[in-house]
Protein backbone atom coordinates (compact mmCIF):
# COMPACT_ATOMS: atom_id res chain seq x y z
CA UNK A 1 0.00 0.00 0.00
CA UNK A 2 2.87 2.38 0.72
CA UNK A 3 4.47 1.66 -2.65
CA UNK A 4 1.10 2.11 -4.36
CA UNK A 5 0.71 5.47 -2.62
CA UNK A 6 4.16 6.54 -3.80
CA UNK A 7 3.47 5.48 -7.39
CA UNK A 8 0.16 7.35 -7.42
CA UNK A 9 1.55 10.50 -5.73
CA UNK A 10 -0.56 9.94 -2.63
CA UNK A 11 0.36 9.27 0.98
CA UNK A 12 -0.83 7.14 3.87
CA UNK A 13 -1.67 9.14 6.95
CA UNK A 14 0.11 8.21 10.18
CA UNK A 15 -1.58 9.53 13.32
CA UNK A 16 -0.24 9.14 16.84
CA UNK A 17 -2.59 8.13 19.63
CA UNK A 18 -2.30 7.68 23.37
CA UNK A 19 -5.85 6.53 24.20
CA UNK A 20 -8.93 4.81 22.79
CA UNK A 21 -10.53 8.11 21.80
CA UNK A 22 -7.61 8.96 19.55
CA UNK A 23 -7.77 5.56 17.88
CA UNK A 24 -11.52 5.80 17.32
CA UNK A 25 -11.26 9.32 15.92
CA UNK A 26 -8.55 8.44 13.40
CA UNK A 27 -10.31 5.27 12.34
CA UNK A 28 -13.60 7.14 11.95
CA UNK A 29 -11.97 9.47 9.42
CA UNK A 30 -10.17 6.69 7.52
CA UNK A 31 -13.31 4.56 7.19
CA UNK A 32 -15.38 7.54 6.05
CA UNK A 33 -12.88 8.26 3.26
CA UNK A 34 -12.13 4.57 2.59
CA UNK A 35 -8.35 5.02 2.78
CA UNK A 36 -5.68 3.03 4.64
CA UNK A 37 -4.25 4.51 7.81
CA UNK A 38 -1.33 3.94 10.16
CA UNK A 39 -1.73 4.28 13.92
CA UNK A 40 1.44 5.48 15.59
CA UNK A 41 2.47 5.00 19.20
CA UNK A 42 5.71 6.47 20.48
CA UNK A 43 7.64 4.90 23.34
CA UNK A 44 5.79 7.07 25.85
CA UNK A 45 2.40 6.53 24.24
CA UNK A 46 2.70 2.76 24.07
CA UNK A 47 3.95 2.59 27.63
CA UNK A 48 0.89 4.57 28.72
CA UNK A 49 -1.64 2.49 26.77
CA UNK A 50 0.18 -0.79 27.33
CA UNK A 51 1.97 -2.52 24.46
CA UNK A 52 -0.24 -5.66 24.40
CA UNK A 53 -3.33 -3.44 24.68
CA UNK A 54 -2.57 -1.21 21.69
CA UNK A 55 -1.66 -4.23 19.55
CA UNK A 56 -4.93 -5.94 20.51
CA UNK A 57 -7.02 -2.80 19.95
CA UNK A 58 -5.72 -2.19 16.44
CA UNK A 59 -6.09 -5.86 15.53
CA UNK A 60 -9.66 -5.89 16.88
CA UNK A 61 -10.71 -2.84 14.89
CA UNK A 62 -9.01 -4.21 11.78
CA UNK A 63 -11.10 -7.36 12.05
CA UNK A 64 -14.34 -5.61 12.99
CA UNK A 65 -14.28 -3.11 10.13
CA UNK A 66 -12.22 -5.17 7.66
CA UNK A 67 -10.25 -2.00 7.04
CA UNK A 68 -6.52 -1.53 6.33
CA UNK A 69 -5.38 -0.11 9.66
CA UNK A 70 -1.77 -0.71 10.67
CA UNK A 71 0.29 -0.15 13.82
CA UNK A 72 3.68 1.52 13.92
CA UNK A 73 6.16 1.79 16.79
CA UNK A 74 6.96 5.45 16.32
CA UNK A 75 10.29 7.03 17.35
CA UNK A 76 12.07 4.15 19.02
CA UNK A 77 15.55 4.91 20.30
CA UNK A 78 17.12 1.55 21.12
CA UNK A 79 17.41 -1.93 19.68
CA UNK A 80 15.77 -3.37 22.79
CA UNK A 81 12.63 -1.27 22.31
CA UNK A 82 12.53 -2.09 18.59
CA UNK A 83 12.74 -5.80 19.40
CA UNK A 84 10.01 -5.40 22.02
CA UNK A 85 7.64 -3.81 19.50
CA UNK A 86 8.35 -6.38 16.78
CA UNK A 87 7.88 -9.27 19.20
CA UNK A 88 4.59 -7.76 20.40
CA UNK A 89 3.17 -7.70 16.88
CA UNK A 90 3.66 -4.17 15.53
CA UNK A 91 3.48 -3.95 11.74
CA UNK A 92 6.35 -1.48 11.48
CA UNK A 93 9.01 0.20 13.58
CA UNK A 94 11.07 3.37 13.41
CA UNK A 95 14.57 3.32 14.77
CA UNK A 96 15.32 6.96 15.44
CA UNK A 97 19.08 7.39 15.57
CA UNK A 98 19.00 10.87 14.07
CA UNK A 99 20.92 12.42 16.97
CA UNK A 100 23.81 9.99 16.52
CA UNK A 101 26.65 10.26 14.03
CA UNK A 102 25.85 8.71 10.67
CA UNK A 103 28.22 5.81 11.43
CA UNK A 104 26.44 5.09 14.74
CA UNK A 105 23.09 5.56 13.03
CA UNK A 106 24.00 2.97 10.41
CA UNK A 107 25.21 0.44 12.98
CA UNK A 108 22.09 0.67 15.17
CA UNK A 109 19.66 0.80 12.26
CA UNK A 110 21.29 -2.18 10.54
CA UNK A 111 20.98 -4.24 13.73
CA UNK A 112 17.25 -3.49 13.87
CA UNK A 113 16.76 -4.37 10.19
CA UNK A 114 18.58 -7.67 10.63
CA UNK A 115 16.34 -8.61 13.55
CA UNK A 116 13.17 -7.71 11.65
CA UNK A 117 14.30 -9.76 8.65
CA UNK A 118 15.02 -12.75 10.88
CA UNK A 119 11.45 -12.62 12.21
CA UNK A 120 10.10 -12.36 8.67
CA UNK A 121 12.16 -15.38 7.62
CA UNK A 122 10.88 -17.43 10.55
CA UNK A 123 7.23 -16.36 10.60
CA UNK A 124 6.42 -14.74 7.25
CA UNK A 125 5.34 -11.50 8.96
CA UNK A 126 5.86 -8.42 6.80
CA UNK A 127 7.66 -5.96 9.10
CA UNK A 128 8.59 -2.53 7.79
CA UNK A 129 11.68 -0.85 9.24
CA UNK A 130 12.13 2.89 8.90
CA UNK A 131 15.31 4.81 9.53
CA UNK A 132 15.72 8.50 10.25
CA UNK A 133 18.43 10.89 9.11
CA UNK A 134 18.53 14.53 10.13
CA UNK A 135 17.50 15.89 13.54
CA UNK A 136 14.10 17.65 13.67
CA UNK A 137 13.44 17.65 17.42
CA UNK A 138 11.73 15.03 19.57
CA UNK A 139 8.64 16.46 21.28
CA UNK A 140 5.11 16.76 19.91
CA UNK A 141 4.12 19.92 21.74
CA UNK A 142 3.45 23.62 21.25
CA UNK A 143 6.69 25.47 20.56
CA UNK A 144 7.77 29.06 21.12
CA UNK A 145 10.87 28.61 18.99
CA UNK A 146 12.59 26.07 16.75
CA UNK A 147 14.14 23.41 19.05
CA UNK A 148 17.85 23.65 19.75
CA UNK A 149 19.91 21.67 17.28
CA UNK A 150 17.30 21.77 14.52
CA UNK A 151 18.35 23.51 11.32
CA UNK A 152 15.98 24.44 8.51
CA UNK A 153 18.52 25.99 6.13
CA UNK A 154 19.58 23.90 3.09
CA UNK A 155 22.99 23.06 4.58
CA UNK A 156 21.34 21.52 7.67
CA UNK A 157 18.92 19.31 5.77
CA UNK A 158 19.42 15.66 4.81
CA UNK A 159 21.38 15.35 1.59
CA UNK A 160 20.38 12.90 -1.16
CA UNK A 161 23.81 11.26 -0.96
CA UNK A 162 23.59 10.67 2.79
CA UNK A 163 20.03 9.33 2.48
CA UNK A 164 21.12 6.86 -0.17
CA UNK A 165 24.14 5.85 1.93
CA UNK A 166 21.95 5.06 4.96
CA UNK A 167 19.59 2.97 2.83
CA UNK A 168 22.36 1.04 1.10
CA UNK A 169 24.23 0.30 4.32
CA UNK A 170 21.22 -0.74 6.40
CA UNK A 171 18.55 -2.11 4.07
CA UNK A 172 15.74 -0.01 5.56
CA UNK A 173 12.40 0.07 3.76
CA UNK A 174 11.73 3.78 4.24
CA UNK A 175 13.60 6.86 5.36
CA UNK A 176 12.51 9.94 7.30
CA UNK A 177 14.70 12.89 6.24
CA UNK A 178 15.06 16.42 7.53
CA UNK A 179 13.57 18.68 4.85
CA UNK A 180 12.55 21.75 6.83
CA UNK A 181 10.10 19.86 9.04
CA UNK A 182 10.08 20.26 12.82
CA UNK A 183 8.47 18.17 15.54
CA UNK A 184 5.80 20.13 17.34
CA UNK A 185 3.50 23.03 16.50
CA UNK A 186 4.67 26.62 16.56
CA UNK A 187 2.50 28.68 18.89
CA UNK A 188 1.63 31.00 16.01
CA UNK A 189 0.12 27.97 14.28
CA UNK A 190 2.31 27.92 11.16
CA UNK A 191 5.52 25.92 10.99
CA UNK A 192 8.44 26.73 8.67
CA UNK A 193 7.94 25.96 4.98
CA UNK A 194 9.22 22.64 3.69
CA UNK A 195 12.07 22.47 1.19
CA UNK A 196 10.08 20.82 -1.59
CA UNK A 197 13.06 20.84 -3.95
CA UNK A 198 15.14 18.83 -1.46
CA UNK A 199 12.28 16.33 -1.03
CA UNK A 200 12.23 15.75 -4.78
CA UNK A 201 16.02 15.43 -4.96
CA UNK A 202 16.13 12.80 -2.22
CA UNK A 203 13.23 10.87 -3.73
CA UNK A 204 14.92 10.76 -7.11
CA UNK A 205 18.22 9.62 -5.57
CA UNK A 206 16.86 6.81 -3.38
CA UNK A 207 13.87 5.41 -5.28
CA UNK A 208 12.20 4.39 -2.01
CA UNK A 209 9.27 5.74 0.02
CA UNK A 210 9.99 8.66 2.29
CA UNK A 211 8.23 9.59 5.51
CA UNK A 212 7.39 13.13 6.56
CA UNK A 213 7.60 13.55 10.32
CA UNK A 214 6.46 16.64 12.16
CA UNK A 215 3.67 17.53 9.74
CA UNK A 216 1.63 19.41 12.35
CA UNK A 217 1.58 23.10 11.47
CA UNK A 218 2.60 22.54 7.85
CA UNK A 219 0.33 24.22 5.33
CA UNK A 220 -1.91 22.05 3.19
CA UNK A 221 -0.13 23.51 0.16
CA UNK A 222 3.22 22.22 1.41
CA UNK A 223 1.64 18.92 2.41
CA UNK A 224 0.27 18.39 -1.09
CA UNK A 225 3.60 19.31 -2.70
CA UNK A 226 5.55 17.03 -0.36
CA UNK A 227 3.32 14.08 -1.24
CA UNK A 228 3.60 14.79 -4.95
CA UNK A 229 7.39 14.78 -4.62
CA UNK A 230 7.85 11.48 -2.83
CA UNK A 231 6.49 11.56 0.73
CA UNK A 232 4.48 8.33 0.93
CA UNK A 233 3.70 8.42 4.67
CA UNK A 234 2.92 11.59 6.65
CA UNK A 235 2.95 11.86 10.46
CA UNK A 236 0.63 13.93 12.62
CA UNK A 237 0.60 14.13 16.41
CA UNK A 238 0.58 17.63 17.91
CA UNK A 239 -2.46 18.86 16.00
CA UNK A 240 -4.40 15.84 17.29
CA UNK A 241 -3.28 16.55 20.85
CA UNK A 242 -4.40 20.16 20.58
CA UNK A 243 -7.77 19.08 19.16
CA UNK A 244 -8.21 16.64 22.06
CA UNK A 245 -7.36 19.25 24.69
CA UNK A 246 -9.60 21.89 23.16
CA UNK A 247 -12.53 19.48 22.90
CA UNK A 248 -12.29 18.56 26.60
CA UNK A 249 -11.96 22.22 27.60
CA UNK A 250 -14.91 23.37 25.51
CA UNK A 251 -17.19 20.50 26.49
CA UNK A 252 -16.58 20.98 30.22
CA UNK A 253 -17.04 24.74 29.90
CA UNK A 254 -20.43 24.14 28.30
CA UNK A 255 -21.34 21.19 30.59
CA UNK A 256 -19.67 21.87 33.96
CA UNK A 257 -21.76 19.28 35.81
CA UNK A 258 -21.10 16.40 33.43
CA UNK A 259 -19.12 13.57 35.00
CA UNK A 260 -19.69 10.65 32.59
CA UNK A 261 -16.35 10.04 30.83
CA UNK A 262 -17.95 8.54 27.71
CA UNK A 263 -20.03 11.68 27.20
CA UNK A 264 -17.03 13.97 27.68
CA UNK A 265 -14.79 11.86 25.45
CA UNK A 266 -17.28 11.69 22.58
CA UNK A 267 -16.41 15.26 21.70
CA UNK A 268 -12.72 14.32 21.56
CA UNK A 269 -13.38 11.51 19.09
CA UNK A 270 -15.17 13.92 16.78
CA UNK A 271 -12.46 16.60 17.12
CA UNK A 272 -9.66 14.16 16.28
CA UNK A 273 -11.67 12.71 13.40
CA UNK A 274 -12.10 16.19 11.92
CA UNK A 275 -8.35 16.88 11.94
CA UNK A 276 -7.51 13.44 10.53
CA UNK A 277 -10.12 13.76 7.78
CA UNK A 278 -8.77 17.12 6.65
CA UNK A 279 -5.23 15.77 6.35
CA UNK A 280 -6.28 12.50 4.71
CA UNK A 281 -8.23 14.39 2.05
CA UNK A 282 -5.13 16.38 1.09
CA UNK A 283 -2.86 13.31 1.11
CA UNK A 284 -5.24 11.37 -1.12
CA UNK A 285 -6.36 14.14 -3.42
CA UNK A 286 -9.96 13.94 -2.21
Amino acid sequence: MIHDALANKKAIGHFNISNLEGLRGVLKAAIKLNVPVIIGASEGERDFIGIPAVVALVAAYRREYNHPIFLNADHTYSFERVKQAIDAGFDSVIIDAAKLSIEENIALTKKCVEYARSITANTGRDIIVEGELGYIGQSSKILDAIPEGVGTDPASLTSPADALHLIQETGIDMIAPSVGNVHGLMRAGQNPALNIQRIGEISKAIGKPMVLHGASGISNTDLKAAVENGMAVVHYSTELRVAFRNAVRDFLAANPDEVAPYKIMASCVDAIAAVAEEKLRVMNGL
